[in-house]
C-alpha cells in the first residue's frame, strides 16, 4: 500500500446516496464519516459519476445533524449573522476570521491537553475528562475565552477601520460621494 493511499481516504457517493469507502471496500454511513473526522483521518468524498468533490457538502450535512440533535453549538442569531455575510464584500474576510478563531480555540485546547498529559499518565483527554475539567475550571476558561474574544473583536475592528481608511484614500480622488452629482448641470 502506498503512503499516499494511506494518507487520504477516498469515499465515493453514489446516486442512491450511499457512501462507499474505497479503502475498506465497503459501504459506510454518515456516522462512519463523522468518526473519520473525530479520528482526524484525511478523506475526500467524491461523486461516483462526475468525480465532483463533495467533502464540504458531507461535512455540512454532519454539522446539520449535530445541530438538530442534542445541544446545538450555534444559536439562531449566530447562524443568521453568518448567512448575512454570504454575498457581502466581507465574506472572504469573515471566513478567514472564523477559521483563525476556530484554529486558535483548537490550539488552546491542545495546549491544555498536552499540559494535562505532562501531569497525568500521558493519556489524551477524553470527552468525559474534558467535561470534568470544565466543571472545575469552567469560570477560568470562560474568562480566558472572553479575553481572547475581546482581543479578536478589537483586531477585527482594527482591520475594518484600516480597510475603510485605505478605501477612502484610494477612492477619495474620485468625484462621488455626498454633495456630488455627476448628472447635475452647472
Amino acid at each position: 500500500m502506498s503512503s499516499k493511499k494511506s494518507a487520504e481516504r477516498l469515499i465515493k457517493k453514489y446516486p442512491n446516496r450511499r457512501l462507499y469507502d474505497t479503502q475498506t471496500s465497503s459501504y459506510i454511513t454518515l456516522t462512519d464519516v463523522k468518526q473519520l473526522v473525530l479520528d482526524a483521518e484525511e478523506f475526500t468524498v467524491v461523486d461516483a459519476k462526475t468525480n465532483e468533490d463533495l467533502t464540504r457538502s458531507i461535512l455540512l450535512q454532519i454539522i446539520l445533524e449535530e445541530e438538530a440533535n442534542g445541544a446545538p453549538m450555534f444559536s439562531s442569531s449566530v447562524l443568521a449573522q453568518i448567512i448575512r455575510y454570504y454575498g457581502h464584500a466581507m465574506q472572504g474576510m469573515m471566513g478567514s476570521y472564523l477559521e483563525k478563531n476556530v484554529q486558535a480555540f483548537t490550539d488552546i485546547q491542545n495546549k491544555f491537553t498536552s499540559a494535562a498529559g505532562a501531569f497525568g499518565d500521558g493519556k489524551a483527554f477524553s470527552p468525559e475528562m474534558w467535561t470534568q475539567f470544565m466543571n472545575v475550571q469552567g469560570p477560568m476558561m470562560q474568562g480566558m475565552m472572553n479575553n481572547y474574544i475581546d482581543q479578536s473583536k478589537n483586531l477585527f475592528l482594527q482591520m475594518q477601520e484600516q480597510m475603510n481608511n485605505q478605501s477612502k484614500a484610494m477612492f477619495g480622488v474620485f468625484p462621488f460621494g455626498p454633495g456630488t452629482n455627476n448628472n447635475e448641470k452647472k
